[in-house]
Protein backbone atom coordinates (compact mmCIF):
# COMPACT_ATOMS: atom_id res chain seq x y z
CA UNK A 1 0.00 0.00 0.00
CA UNK A 2 1.16 3.96 -0.94
CA UNK A 3 -0.57 6.45 0.42
CA UNK A 4 1.27 9.78 -1.29
CA UNK A 5 1.60 13.47 -0.57
CA UNK A 6 4.30 16.38 -2.13
CA UNK A 7 6.81 15.22 0.98
CA UNK A 8 5.72 12.29 2.66
CA UNK A 9 5.12 8.68 1.64
CA UNK A 10 3.18 6.55 3.82
CA UNK A 11 3.84 2.74 2.83
CA UNK A 12 4.30 -0.76 4.23
CA UNK A 13 7.51 -1.38 6.47
CA UNK A 14 10.65 -3.14 4.58
CA UNK A 15 13.59 -4.59 6.02
CA UNK A 16 15.59 -1.96 5.33
CA UNK A 17 14.19 0.11 7.61
CA UNK A 18 15.19 -1.13 10.76
CA UNK A 19 17.92 1.23 11.14
CA UNK A 20 15.28 4.28 10.54
CA UNK A 21 13.01 2.54 13.12
CA UNK A 22 16.08 2.19 15.53
CA UNK A 23 16.77 5.73 14.96
CA UNK A 24 13.23 7.27 15.61
CA UNK A 25 12.27 5.02 18.49
CA UNK A 26 15.23 4.90 20.49
CA UNK A 27 14.56 7.84 22.22
CA UNK A 28 12.99 8.35 25.87
CA UNK A 29 11.20 11.31 24.42
CA UNK A 30 9.32 9.40 22.03
CA UNK A 31 8.95 5.86 23.03
CA UNK A 32 7.33 7.65 26.61
CA UNK A 33 4.83 8.63 24.73
CA UNK A 34 3.53 5.05 23.22
CA UNK A 35 2.44 1.87 25.18
CA UNK A 36 3.70 -1.04 23.23
CA UNK A 37 7.51 0.20 22.73
CA UNK A 38 10.42 -0.15 25.14
CA UNK A 39 13.24 1.75 25.74
CA UNK A 40 15.92 1.11 24.74
CA UNK A 41 14.23 0.12 21.59
CA UNK A 42 16.83 -2.35 19.76
CA UNK A 43 17.91 -3.80 16.62
CA UNK A 44 15.62 -6.92 17.45
CA UNK A 45 12.90 -4.82 18.53
CA UNK A 46 12.86 -3.37 15.25
CA UNK A 47 13.49 -6.75 12.85
CA UNK A 48 10.52 -8.09 14.96
CA UNK A 49 8.26 -5.61 14.45
CA UNK A 50 8.82 -5.32 10.76
CA UNK A 51 8.03 -9.36 10.65
CA UNK A 52 4.85 -8.56 13.06
CA UNK A 53 3.90 -6.39 10.01
CA UNK A 54 4.21 -8.64 7.30
CA UNK A 55 1.62 -11.09 9.37
CA UNK A 56 -1.16 -8.29 9.77
CA UNK A 57 -4.34 -8.62 8.06
CA UNK A 58 -5.36 -5.19 6.36
CA UNK A 59 -8.96 -5.97 7.13
CA UNK A 60 -8.15 -5.30 10.99
CA UNK A 61 -5.15 -3.69 11.40
CA UNK A 62 -2.60 -1.41 8.61
CA UNK A 63 0.81 -0.50 9.51
CA UNK A 64 2.98 2.07 8.19
CA UNK A 65 6.10 3.62 7.89
CA UNK A 66 6.34 7.66 7.52
CA UNK A 67 8.81 8.22 4.37
CA UNK A 68 10.19 11.46 3.50
CA UNK A 69 10.46 11.88 -0.21
CA UNK A 70 13.71 14.21 -0.06
CA UNK A 71 15.79 11.33 1.39
CA UNK A 72 14.46 8.06 1.22
CA UNK A 73 14.49 8.12 5.19
CA UNK A 74 11.65 6.77 7.08
CA UNK A 75 10.69 9.31 9.92
CA UNK A 76 8.04 7.91 11.86
CA UNK A 77 4.75 5.22 11.99
CA UNK A 78 1.16 5.33 12.24
CA UNK A 79 -1.77 2.32 12.01
CA UNK A 80 -4.78 2.03 11.57
CA UNK A 81 -6.18 -0.28 13.91
CA UNK A 82 -9.30 -2.57 15.31
CA UNK A 83 -10.74 -1.48 11.57
CA UNK A 84 -14.79 -2.55 12.37
CA UNK A 85 -16.00 -2.31 8.83
CA UNK A 86 -19.63 -2.93 10.14
CA UNK A 87 -19.80 0.13 12.65
CA UNK A 88 -17.51 2.57 10.07
CA UNK A 89 -14.36 2.42 12.81
CA UNK A 90 -10.73 2.29 13.58
CA UNK A 91 -8.37 3.71 15.40
CA UNK A 92 -4.36 4.13 15.16
CA UNK A 93 -1.71 6.57 16.69
CA UNK A 94 1.41 7.88 15.03
CA UNK A 95 4.89 8.83 16.41
CA UNK A 96 7.51 11.16 14.44
CA UNK A 97 11.48 10.61 14.69
CA UNK A 98 12.08 13.89 17.47
CA UNK A 99 14.55 15.17 14.86
CA UNK A 100 11.62 15.53 12.26
CA UNK A 101 9.05 17.06 15.19
CA UNK A 102 7.90 20.70 14.64
CA UNK A 103 7.65 20.68 10.58
CA UNK A 104 4.24 19.81 10.02
CA UNK A 105 4.79 16.48 9.14
CA UNK A 106 3.33 14.44 11.74
CA UNK A 107 -0.11 16.49 11.07
CA UNK A 108 -0.11 15.51 7.56
CA UNK A 109 1.07 11.83 7.71
CA UNK A 110 -2.24 11.61 10.16
CA UNK A 111 -4.33 13.67 7.95
CA UNK A 112 -2.82 11.13 5.05
CA UNK A 113 -4.40 8.35 7.46
CA UNK A 114 -7.32 9.68 8.14
CA UNK A 115 -8.54 10.61 4.97
CA UNK A 116 -7.30 7.33 3.25
CA UNK A 117 -9.71 5.80 6.42
CA UNK A 118 -12.60 7.47 5.48
CA UNK A 119 -12.53 7.86 1.87
CA UNK A 120 -11.07 4.73 0.54
CA UNK A 121 -11.81 1.77 3.62
CA UNK A 122 -15.36 4.18 3.87
CA UNK A 123 -15.20 4.38 8.04
CA UNK A 124 -17.32 6.94 9.88
CA UNK A 125 -15.59 7.83 12.85
CA UNK A 126 -11.91 7.69 13.96
CA UNK A 127 -10.76 7.04 17.39
CA UNK A 128 -7.65 7.87 18.89
CA UNK A 129 -5.73 8.70 22.27
CA UNK A 130 -2.55 10.15 23.67
CA UNK A 131 -1.57 10.46 27.23
CA UNK A 132 -1.92 13.42 29.38
CA UNK A 133 0.86 15.71 29.01
CA UNK A 134 1.75 14.89 25.61
CA UNK A 135 0.88 18.27 24.25
CA UNK A 136 2.01 17.88 20.51
CA UNK A 137 -0.40 15.16 19.92
CA UNK A 138 -3.23 16.70 21.53
CA UNK A 139 -2.77 20.01 19.95
CA UNK A 140 -2.59 17.95 16.46
CA UNK A 141 -5.61 15.97 16.80
CA UNK A 142 -7.45 18.98 18.01
CA UNK A 143 -6.37 20.39 14.64
CA UNK A 144 -7.79 17.77 12.77
CA UNK A 145 -11.30 18.41 14.29
CA UNK A 146 -10.42 15.07 17.29
CA UNK A 147 -12.82 15.87 20.09
CA UNK A 148 -11.64 15.65 23.19
CA UNK A 149 -14.09 12.51 24.73
CA UNK A 150 -12.94 11.37 28.21
CA UNK A 151 -9.72 9.44 30.53
CA UNK A 152 -9.17 5.77 30.86
CA UNK A 153 -7.56 5.71 33.52
CA UNK A 154 -4.36 3.55 34.00
CA UNK A 155 -5.11 2.68 30.85
CA UNK A 156 -1.48 0.93 29.39
CA UNK A 157 1.42 -0.57 30.85
CA UNK A 158 3.87 2.10 29.23
CA UNK A 159 7.08 0.01 27.93
CA UNK A 160 9.28 2.47 28.20
CA UNK A 161 8.84 3.87 31.68
CA UNK A 162 7.14 0.72 33.27
CA UNK A 163 4.38 2.87 34.35
CA UNK A 164 0.62 2.64 34.50
CA UNK A 165 -0.42 5.80 32.41
CA UNK A 166 -4.06 7.14 31.51
CA UNK A 167 -5.22 7.48 28.26
CA UNK A 168 -7.18 10.55 27.05
CA UNK A 169 -9.80 9.45 24.58
CA UNK A 170 -10.20 11.33 21.17
CA UNK A 171 -12.86 10.85 18.25
CA UNK A 172 -13.31 12.41 15.14
CA UNK A 173 -16.62 11.83 12.86
CA UNK A 174 -15.72 12.14 9.45
CA UNK A 175 -18.15 15.37 9.05
CA UNK A 176 -15.87 16.72 11.78
CA UNK A 177 -12.34 16.46 9.76
CA UNK A 178 -10.25 19.29 9.18
CA UNK A 179 -8.14 17.92 6.21
CA UNK A 180 -4.55 19.30 6.74
CA UNK A 181 -3.84 21.14 3.11
CA UNK A 182 -2.10 17.60 1.47
CA UNK A 183 -1.31 17.77 -1.70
Amino acid sequence: MIIESNRLILRNWKDEDINDLVEGLNNINVSKWMAGVPFPYTENDAKNFIEYTKTLDSKSKISLAIVLKENNKVIGGTEITNINTKDGTAGGGIWLNEEYQKNGYGTEAFSMKIKYAFDVLGLRRMENGYFPGNDKSERMQLKLGFKNEGIRRKKFLCLATNEYVDECITGLLKEEFVEFNVK
